[in-house]
């Protein structure tokens, strides 16, 4: 709460304005008078009824005026605006609409490109491994194939050098027994004791 002093400082104002008022529309009223005796009719207080009236006709002209011509012009413009704003707002939607479809589907292309790449991969390390199985399949049927046959190569060379050897031992013993005995051996005791030595020393 406000102390006296205080509150008779606050008051002071207004009581002086107040009091001042009354003196204020007696020099209103004087330079009044004054003005329209010096040539100022509108400051005449019996010419206020008119100018009054006056006011009151051109203020619903200019009211006729703005309200048919100046305000539907502004009502119209807010309106174009308005529907651009929300034209704006309609194409960013669509805008965005349109993006997050397109994103959508790259995603979605994106997915079946990487699973046909995963399934294209696997088909072909499928399909080169069963080749590799096959091809090391026909390399292994070919080596043994070879190998058979190389066998069989090495077992007629050692029976035809046995062959040979037999032979070679026959005429060797032959002149042996020839130089020794004077006599020619018999041919099928000799071939029997060749074959029998050869067959021991192959033991």
């Amino acid at each position: 709460m406000a102390d006296p002093p205080a509150a008779s400082t606050m008051l002071n104002p207004v009581a002086r304005v107040v009091a001042l008022m009354p003196l204020g529309a007696m020099a209103f009223v004087s330079g009044s008078a004054a003005a329209a005796e010096h040539g100022m009719p509108q400051l005449d207080i019996s010419t206020f009824t008119p100018q009054l009236v006056w006011l009151v006709i051109w203020f619903v002209v200019l009211y006729v005026l703005m309200a048919k011509l100046a305000l539907p012009r502004v009502a119209a413009a807010m309106e174009a605006r308005r529907q651009r704003r929300e034209g704006d707002l309609a194409r960013a939607t669509q805008l965005r609409a349109d993006a997050e479809a397109a994103s959508a589907a790259y995603q979605k292309a994106l997915a079946e490109a990487r699973a046909q790449a995963q399934s294209t991969i696997k088909e072909t390390s499928d399909r080169l491994a069963a080749d590799a199985a096959e091809r090391q399949r026909a390399l292994a049927a070919t080596l043994a194939g070879q190998i058979a046959e190389a066998e069989r190569r090495i077992v007629a060379t050692k029976e035809q050098a046995l062959a040979e050897v037999r032979g070679i031992a026959v005429d060797v013993g032959r002149s042996i027994v020839e130089k020794l005995t004077g006599a020619a051996p018999d041919p099928a005791k000799l071939a029997t004791a060749v074959e029998s030595t050869l067959s021991e020393r192959a033991q």
